[in-house]
């Protein structure tokens, strides 16, 4: 993996975010941290600077293009030209269609899907000129199957990947060395589910199986690292079960989606409605990557440790093979 590298990251101040700012930090990476809560981004840059990077904190709301715009100016005059680009931040609503406002809608379409688009121009404007730097954008199973009780959510991860193809498209057509790729996320334990704005009866869990988010900061770390990342990445078999799902049993997928939105997603103990949550303003304190299912959370995923070390399998399959033939010819 590529040390030294100057990379940023939105939505850094807890879960998936800060996990992957720790990863870049024990790389020695130099790290721009954007999200609204200053304190949380505070933690974060004290626990970079243990881990061996160097952090900048951004304090900024991603629905607004313009902050978005100098925070960049600010990382490059800092640290230098920007090597990585990772657009994370998310918020979300957990309700039935028929109860949304339009303005949630929207809230959650400017975060979660406009926050990237502004983000990647921010990038653009610094990388194309100079004809490198890898984009990456943090995506979701539920952008190729959507779930019930999610829809504002879904709809902006869909997003994501339609403006994503879109702009490879435009890279590929330009001859461009600029990189970009899409790492999608399986349910994880972050803060998330403590925070977000429900309607739901009761409190919201991640649907399992459920991965510690130091295992999908691997995988963003690794395809940073990567001279030519592949388009796109798995995290674990949650991620890549709903696109096999609506390939081939569209049906079965239909009545999974509904058990998933209305059983898996709720916890059986009843939430508080009036409890804080971040969909206008930031909840307070200096949180965490780690949310409060850690006992029900894997730190291991073998499909990502296959995916991550294919070369090791791979070469080693050809040296099996090799030995077969050399010993099948001495007969």
């Amino acid at each position: 993996m590529k040390r030294d590298q100057v990379v940023m990251i939105t939505g850094a101040s807890a879960g998936l975010g800060r996990a992957i700012a720790h990863g870049f930090a024990r790389q020695g990476a130099k790290i721009g941290l954007i999200a609204r809560n200053r304190e949380a981004l505070e933690a974060c840059g004290e626990e970079v600077e243990q881990m061996g990077g160097e952090a900048l904190v951004l304090p900024l709301d991603v629905s607004d293009a313009a902050p978005i715009e100098l925070a960049a100016g600010k990382l490059e005059e800092a640290f230098g030209p920007i090597d990585v680009w990772v657009n994370n931040a998310m918020t979300s609503v957990l309700s039935p269609v028929k109860q949304m406002t339009a303005e949630e809608f929207k809230r959650v379409t400017e975060v979660a899907y406009l926050g990237y688009v502004y983000g990647t121009q921010a990038a653009l404007r610094r990388m194309l000129p100079r004809d490198r730097g890898t984009i990456i954008q943090v995506g979701s199973a539920m952008a190729a199957g959507s779930i019930p009780l999610q829809s504002a959510y879904c709809a902006a991860k869909h997003a994501v990947i339609g403006f994503t193809e879109s702009l490879r498209a435009e890279l590929h057509h330009d001859k461009s060395n600029v990189q970009l790729t899409v790492v999608q996320m399986p349910a994880m334990n972050t803060a998330h589910f403590t925070w977000v704005k429900n309607r739901l009866r009761d409190k919201p869990q991640p649907v399992p199986p459920i991965f510690r988010p130091e295992v999908a900061a691997k995988v963003v770390v690794h395809a940073a690292g990567a001279d030519r990342p592949r388009r796109e990445y798995w995290v674990g078999p949650p991620a890549f079960e709903p696109i096999v799902s609506r390939m081939f049993v569209s049906g079965r997928s239909d009545r999974d989606r509904e058990e998933t939105g209305y059983r898996a997603l709720q916890s059986g103990v009843p939430d508080d409605p009036n409890r804080p949550n971040n969909l206008w303003d930031y909840v307070p304190g200096r949180h965490s990557a780690q949310g409060p299912f850690d006992r029900k959370s894997c730190s291991f995923s073998p499909q990502v440790f296959l995916d991550l070390h294919h070369k090791w399998f791979a070469a080693g399959g050809a040296a099996l093979v090799t030995a077969m033939v050399v010993a099948y010819k001495r007969k």
